[in-house]
């Protein structure tokens, strides 16, 4: 009997103890479907409005998210009157070189901070940092003037130049290379090889989550730039289609529809790179608080 009475004791607290963390979850579980639903519903609210009809209400209460007649001709116009393709083309070639040099310099610049010992690097890294807190709205005159000196106004290199090089990128491969044990190095020193060996073949691949972190946020400020290419470009041909899709909206001005099936257009090549590097962007951030 007393061993019974042991069991039921013991059933009652488990359930007791499952009710309240099951309290917990739920009121948890809550709160983040609540902080989601905040932030997704403009997204589904301008997808539902570039596939709403001119038959269908866009401003009706109660809100209807789902189109009645659910139609294509929003993208099709859009596609028809704007050159969409000639900027997505210069879209793609700015952000091509907005990925690929930021990776390159950031690594470099980063490596020797991290790895290397030499007279005033903590001080030079700091100075790097702080020109994280300065605005980009306060360098924006200097860089015009320097790149209008330079005569590369209206030019792609005038674009791509200023963000060849971050502050933040080199911050972050800083902490990605400080991250590795010095030991993997000097084993690599024994074995013969020279900083360039080091660098290239042994900490940079072990660095990939990082780069691939990098990546995604270089791609994303570049793809969606817009008042640098705008004080730069003068050639409409020469647009890249955030630009353009400001030009689009003076031309669908009272058409909303069209306006949101234009962003939609420009959003699909950043949800694409993002699906396709979500798992280096998941682990480096991982890595980071595991670490941190």
């Amino acid at each position: 009997m007393r061993e019974v009475r042991v069991d039921r004791g013991v059933s009652t607290k488990r359930k007791s103890w499952n009710k309240r963390n099951l309290t917990q979850f739920g009121s948890v579980y809550f709160f983040l479907f609540f902080l989601a639903s905040f932030t997704i519903i403009p997204f589904l609210w301008t997808v539902s409005i570039s596939f709403k009809a001119s038959s269908d209400p866009i401003f009706s209460m109660p809100p209807q998210l789902l189109p009645e007649n659910a139609t294509w001709s929003n993208y099709l116009e859009v596609w028809s009157v704007v050159p969409i393709p000639t900027y997505i083309m210069n879209s793609l070639i700015l952000t091509f070189f907005g990925v690929l040099l930021p990776l390159i310099t950031s690594s470099a610049a980063a490596f020797p901070l991290a790895r290397m010992r030499f007279k005033g690097r903590h001080f030079l890294f700091i100075l790097i940092l702080a020109t994280m807190m300065i605005p980009n709205e306060v360098t924006m005159i200097p860089v015009y003037l320097v790149i209008n000196a330079l005569g590369m106004m209206d030019s792609f290199t005038g674009v791509i130049l200023p963000g060849a090089l971050t502050p933040f990128g080199i911050f972050l491969m800083r902490q990605a290379f400080v991250n590795i044990p010095r030991e993997i190095e000097e084993s690599a020193i024994i074995d013969g090889a020279n900083v360039w060996q080091i660098f290239w073949r042994i900490l940079l691949p072990m660095v990939k989550p990082m780069l691939g972190t990098l990546a995604i946020l270089s791609f994303i400020g570049a793809w969606n730039s817009f008042l640098w290419p705008l004080l730069i470009l003068q050639d409409q041909s020469m647009y890249p289609l955030t630009v353009g899709l400001y030009k689009l909206q003076g031309t669908f001005v009272t058409n909303t529809r069209l306006v949101a099936a234009g962003a939609m257009i420009a959003l699909i090549p950043v949800i694409i790179v993002f699906v396709a590097l979500q798992r280096s962007f998941i682990d480096a951030a991982i890595s980071s608080s595991v670490k941190g």
